[in-house]
Protein backbone atom coordinates (compact mmCIF):
# COMPACT_ATOMS: atom_id res chain seq x y z
CA UNK A 1 0.00 0.00 0.00
CA UNK A 2 0.94 3.49 -0.87
CA UNK A 3 0.58 5.35 2.56
CA UNK A 4 -0.56 9.09 1.40
CA UNK A 5 -1.03 12.72 3.07
CA UNK A 6 -3.59 14.82 2.01
CA UNK A 7 -2.36 18.28 2.50
CA UNK A 8 -5.21 21.00 1.54
CA UNK A 9 -6.89 24.29 3.15
CA UNK A 10 -10.19 23.57 1.05
CA UNK A 11 -12.15 20.93 3.19
CA UNK A 12 -13.65 20.19 -0.49
CA UNK A 13 -10.62 19.31 -1.99
CA UNK A 14 -9.49 17.46 0.57
CA UNK A 15 -12.45 15.25 0.57
CA UNK A 16 -12.72 14.83 -3.51
CA UNK A 17 -9.07 13.57 -2.89
CA UNK A 18 -9.87 11.05 -0.39
CA UNK A 19 -12.16 9.90 -1.95
CA UNK A 20 -10.79 8.79 -5.47
CA UNK A 21 -8.00 7.28 -3.62
CA UNK A 22 -9.91 5.36 -0.98
CA UNK A 23 -11.61 3.59 -4.20
CA UNK A 24 -7.46 2.66 -5.11
CA UNK A 25 -6.44 -0.61 -4.17
CA UNK A 26 -2.86 -0.03 -3.97
CA UNK A 27 -3.62 3.68 -2.05
CA UNK A 28 -4.13 4.53 1.63
CA UNK A 29 -4.76 8.18 2.83
CA UNK A 30 -3.61 8.16 6.20
CA UNK A 31 -4.43 11.77 7.02
CA UNK A 32 -5.54 14.93 6.52
CA UNK A 33 -4.00 18.39 7.00
CA UNK A 34 -5.73 21.98 6.57
CA UNK A 35 -2.62 24.26 6.77
CA UNK A 36 1.18 24.02 6.00
CA UNK A 37 2.09 23.47 9.72
CA UNK A 38 -0.45 20.75 10.17
CA UNK A 39 1.33 19.49 6.92
CA UNK A 40 4.32 19.45 8.52
CA UNK A 41 3.55 17.92 12.18
CA UNK A 42 1.35 14.99 10.30
CA UNK A 43 3.93 14.09 8.30
CA UNK A 44 6.45 13.60 10.98
CA UNK A 45 4.06 11.83 13.01
CA UNK A 46 2.82 9.32 10.34
CA UNK A 47 5.69 9.17 7.57
CA UNK A 48 3.71 8.83 4.68
CA UNK A 49 4.59 7.06 0.96
CA UNK A 50 3.74 10.70 -0.18
CA UNK A 51 2.74 14.00 0.81
CA UNK A 52 0.34 15.42 -1.58
CA UNK A 53 0.73 19.26 -0.95
CA UNK A 54 -1.40 22.52 -1.80
CA UNK A 55 0.57 25.65 -2.12
CA UNK A 56 -1.03 28.14 -1.11
CA UNK A 57 -1.92 27.44 2.79
CA UNK A 58 -2.07 29.43 5.89
CA UNK A 59 -0.04 29.54 8.99
CA UNK A 60 2.91 27.75 6.77
CA UNK A 61 2.67 27.73 2.76
CA UNK A 62 3.14 24.95 0.85
CA UNK A 63 6.88 26.15 0.00
CA UNK A 64 8.03 26.10 3.29
CA UNK A 65 6.46 22.76 4.50
CA UNK A 66 7.88 21.09 2.10
CA UNK A 67 10.84 22.56 2.35
CA UNK A 68 10.91 21.56 6.09
CA UNK A 69 10.41 17.99 5.03
CA UNK A 70 12.09 17.17 1.64
CA UNK A 71 15.07 20.16 1.27
CA UNK A 72 18.34 19.88 1.27
CA UNK A 73 19.20 19.51 4.79
CA UNK A 74 16.61 17.33 5.98
CA UNK A 75 18.01 13.97 7.03
CA UNK A 76 15.21 12.05 5.62
CA UNK A 77 13.34 14.17 2.57
CA UNK A 78 9.99 12.59 1.87
CA UNK A 79 8.24 12.73 -1.11
CA UNK A 80 5.81 15.69 -2.10
CA UNK A 81 3.77 15.66 -5.07
CA UNK A 82 2.90 19.39 -5.14
CA UNK A 83 -0.94 19.86 -6.47
CA UNK A 84 -1.64 23.58 -7.55
CA UNK A 85 -4.93 25.39 -8.90
CA UNK A 86 -2.37 27.59 -10.78
CA UNK A 87 -0.27 26.43 -13.93
CA UNK A 88 3.33 27.57 -13.04
CA UNK A 89 2.38 30.33 -11.08
CA UNK A 90 5.55 31.69 -9.04
CA UNK A 91 5.34 29.49 -6.13
CA UNK A 92 6.06 26.22 -8.70
CA UNK A 93 9.19 27.00 -9.15
CA UNK A 94 10.08 27.65 -6.03
CA UNK A 95 8.28 24.69 -4.16
CA UNK A 96 10.65 22.59 -6.79
CA UNK A 97 13.35 24.34 -5.26
CA UNK A 98 12.76 23.65 -2.00
CA UNK A 99 12.39 19.69 -2.52
CA UNK A 100 9.09 18.56 -3.85
CA UNK A 101 9.29 15.71 -6.36
CA UNK A 102 7.11 17.18 -9.14
CA UNK A 103 3.62 18.96 -9.15
CA UNK A 104 0.55 18.40 -10.97
CA UNK A 105 -3.10 20.96 -11.55
CA UNK A 106 -5.86 20.30 -9.75
CA UNK A 107 -7.38 20.25 -12.82
CA UNK A 108 -5.87 17.16 -13.74
CA UNK A 109 -8.11 13.79 -14.39
CA UNK A 110 -8.12 11.72 -11.37
CA UNK A 111 -6.08 9.03 -13.23
CA UNK A 112 -3.71 11.15 -13.88
CA UNK A 113 -3.26 12.07 -9.93
CA UNK A 114 -3.68 8.84 -9.06
CA UNK A 115 -0.58 7.38 -11.13
CA UNK A 116 1.11 10.57 -10.41
CA UNK A 117 1.04 9.42 -6.62
CA UNK A 118 2.47 5.63 -7.43
CA UNK A 119 5.09 7.28 -10.01
CA UNK A 120 6.33 10.07 -7.03
CA UNK A 121 6.25 6.83 -4.34
CA UNK A 122 8.51 5.07 -6.61
CA UNK A 123 11.45 7.41 -6.83
CA UNK A 124 10.61 8.09 -10.66
CA UNK A 125 9.26 12.09 -10.27
CA UNK A 126 8.65 13.18 -13.47
CA UNK A 127 7.03 16.42 -14.67
CA UNK A 128 4.84 16.34 -17.42
CA UNK A 129 6.51 17.51 -20.55
CA UNK A 130 4.81 20.03 -21.86
CA UNK A 131 4.79 21.39 -18.02
CA UNK A 132 8.52 21.10 -18.25
CA UNK A 133 8.57 23.24 -21.43
CA UNK A 134 6.62 25.57 -20.19
CA UNK A 135 8.35 26.04 -16.64
CA UNK A 136 11.88 26.31 -18.09
CA UNK A 137 10.72 29.17 -20.57
CA UNK A 138 9.15 31.18 -17.95
CA UNK A 139 11.32 31.03 -15.34
CA UNK A 140 14.65 30.60 -18.07
CA UNK A 141 16.46 33.31 -16.38
CA UNK A 142 16.51 31.33 -12.90
CA UNK A 143 17.90 28.29 -14.26
CA UNK A 144 19.98 29.19 -17.12
CA UNK A 145 24.02 29.95 -16.44
CA UNK A 146 25.69 33.59 -15.85
CA UNK A 147 28.08 32.30 -18.70
CA UNK A 148 27.45 29.84 -21.87
CA UNK A 149 29.22 26.18 -21.80
CA UNK A 150 28.70 22.85 -20.46
CA UNK A 151 29.37 22.78 -16.76
CA UNK A 152 32.04 20.53 -15.52
CA UNK A 153 29.65 18.52 -13.10
CA UNK A 154 28.86 16.73 -16.24
CA UNK A 155 31.88 14.89 -16.69
CA UNK A 156 31.08 12.26 -15.63
CA UNK A 157 28.46 10.72 -17.79
CA UNK A 158 29.31 9.24 -20.80
CA UNK A 159 27.72 10.88 -24.18
CA UNK A 160 25.20 8.22 -24.34
CA UNK A 161 24.41 9.39 -20.79
CA UNK A 162 24.84 12.96 -21.84
CA UNK A 163 22.07 12.40 -24.83
CA UNK A 164 19.29 10.97 -22.41
CA UNK A 165 20.06 13.65 -20.08
CA UNK A 166 19.47 16.38 -22.60
CA UNK A 167 16.18 14.66 -23.55
CA UNK A 168 15.18 14.35 -19.72
CA UNK A 169 15.84 17.97 -19.46
CA UNK A 170 13.85 19.26 -23.00
CA UNK A 171 10.84 17.11 -21.39
CA UNK A 172 10.68 13.87 -22.77
CA UNK A 173 9.15 11.05 -21.21
CA UNK A 174 10.72 7.60 -20.60
CA UNK A 175 9.04 6.46 -23.25
CA UNK A 176 9.48 9.21 -25.63
CA UNK A 177 13.38 8.88 -24.82
CA UNK A 178 12.49 5.23 -26.03
CA UNK A 179 11.10 6.28 -29.60
CA UNK A 180 13.87 8.52 -29.86
CA UNK A 181 17.00 6.37 -29.41
CA UNK A 182 15.49 3.49 -30.55
CA UNK A 183 15.94 1.36 -27.44
CA UNK A 184 13.62 -0.10 -24.78
CA UNK A 185 11.77 1.63 -22.04
CA UNK A 186 13.75 -0.65 -19.81
CA UNK A 187 16.96 0.50 -20.92
CA UNK A 188 16.02 4.27 -20.50
CA UNK A 189 14.89 3.72 -17.21
CA UNK A 190 18.33 2.41 -16.74
CA UNK A 191 20.26 5.01 -18.11
CA UNK A 192 18.10 7.54 -15.69
CA UNK A 193 18.80 5.65 -12.40
CA UNK A 194 22.54 5.70 -13.34
CA UNK A 195 22.56 9.48 -14.76
CA UNK A 196 20.76 10.45 -11.00
CA UNK A 197 23.26 8.35 -9.04
CA UNK A 198 26.52 10.09 -10.78
CA UNK A 199 25.21 13.42 -10.46
CA UNK A 200 23.69 13.01 -6.83
CA UNK A 201 20.61 14.25 -7.84
CA UNK A 202 17.01 13.17 -6.07
CA UNK A 203 14.84 12.74 -9.24
CA UNK A 204 14.21 13.91 -12.90
CA UNK A 205 12.99 17.27 -11.69
CA UNK A 206 16.95 18.24 -10.05
CA UNK A 207 17.88 16.91 -13.06
CA UNK A 208 15.92 19.21 -14.90
CA UNK A 209 16.97 22.44 -13.26
CA UNK A 210 20.86 21.45 -13.26
CA UNK A 211 20.80 20.63 -17.68
CA UNK A 212 19.12 24.10 -17.71
CA UNK A 213 21.73 26.13 -14.68
CA UNK A 214 24.76 23.95 -16.21
CA UNK A 215 24.10 25.08 -20.19
CA UNK A 216 23.23 21.47 -21.58
CA UNK A 217 19.95 22.84 -23.07
CA UNK A 218 19.00 26.71 -23.22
Amino acid sequence: MIRVLVCDDQALIRAGFVTVFGLQPDLEVVGEASDGAAAVREALRLRPDVVVMDIRMPLLDGIEATRRLAGPDVAEPMKILVVTTFNLDSYVYEALRAGASGFLLKDAQPAELIDGIRTVSRGEALLAPAVTRALVGRFGDRVRPATAGQDDRLAVLTAREVEVFRLIAEGLSNSEIAGALVISHETVKTYVSRILTKLSLRDRVQAVILAHRTGLVT
